[in-house]
């Protein structure tokens, strides 16, 4: 039995996000959600599911994506940015992660995160 035996497979997770200038490239005439700011999001909200779940001297960090961005998100949109845990083995995590616009998918694809002591 392990302290990280409750984040289990199956666990999900959604964030409703307006895209934001923030969240744009500025090298496009019309501005839309970059590649790396998706990623960002996809990683923020797998954080966020299983966070609470950690004692408090722990948390994770990602250390590999497989992300296709398939479609653009403009200035204003509102995104919707999902995860879902498919595997928990000790320390290691891989989800399922996709944003989407309605029906529409931005993005999707897998990341890996790993449980890391910060204290303690």
């Amino acid at each position: 039995m392990s302290e990280f035996d409750n984040i289990t497979p199956g666990m999900t997770s959604e964030r409703g996000i307006t895209v934001e200038e923030k969240y744009t490239v500025s090298h496009t005439k019309i501005p839309v959600l970059g590649t790396p700011m998706m990623i960002g999001l996809m990683e923020m909200v797998a954080k966020n599911l299983v966070q609470p779940l950690l004692p408090d001297e722990y948390t994770t960090v990602g250390y590999e994506v497989h992300i296709k961005h398939k479609a653009p998100a403009f200035l204003g949109s509102q995104i919707k940015v999902w995860c879902k845990v498919l595997e928990a083995d000790g320390r290691k995590l891989l989800f399922e992660v996709r944003v989407t616009e309605g029906e529409k998918v931005i993005g999707e694809g897998l990341h890996r995160r790993t449980i890391i002591q910060v204290s303690g």
